[in-house]
């Protein structure tokens, strides 16, 4: 004698599918997530660090070349006013001297210009440096005083 149900109906069956609605539902937060954020990872800072096994730094100072530029537009080289024709062949002839004798690594040119100088000046000067394979190129500044607050 089998014990149950009066019903003829069978009763509910486990179910056996799985509900997919909210795995979309978090795929497609995370993917919104994922879009807004990718373009802040591109624009942050690149480094490219240097891939070495052992080696140890250098002890010399870093090497750079001081150019500065005067109010009156007058470019000098190492606190010595050239014209840009010297400069030019100063930087070429600095330029493959570096390459030869620290195997491939150019000096930072340190531009330091007056701030009335006409923009066009400095933008020449820069480009002869960067003729002459110098690409670092840094700017020197010098700090805003605090003013006095009475």
């Amino acid at each position: 004698m089998a014990f149950g149900r009066f019903e003829r109906t069978p009763g509910q069956t486990p179910m056996s599918d799985i509900n997919v609605t909210p795995l979309v539902d978090v795929m497609m937060v995370l993917l919104v997530i994922f879009i807004i954020t990718a373009p802040l990872m591109v624009s942050a800072l690149k480094l490219d660090l240097p891939k070495t096994e052992g080696a140890q730094a250098s002890s010399a100072p870093p090497r750079f070349i001081k150019l500065s530029i005067d109010a009156k537009a007058k470019v000098y080289l190492d606190d010595t006013a050239v014209t840009l024709d010297e400069l030019k062949r100063n930087l070429n002839a600095q330029a493959s001297k570096a390459l030869a004798m620290d195997h491939g690594e150019l000096p930072e040119v340190q531009l330091r210009a007056d701030e009335r100088v006409p923009y066009g000046k400095v933008v020449e000067v820069m480009g002869l440096a960067q003729q002459a394979g110098m690409s670092r190129i840094g700017f020197v500044i010098e700090r805003k005083q605090p003013s006095a607050q009475p």
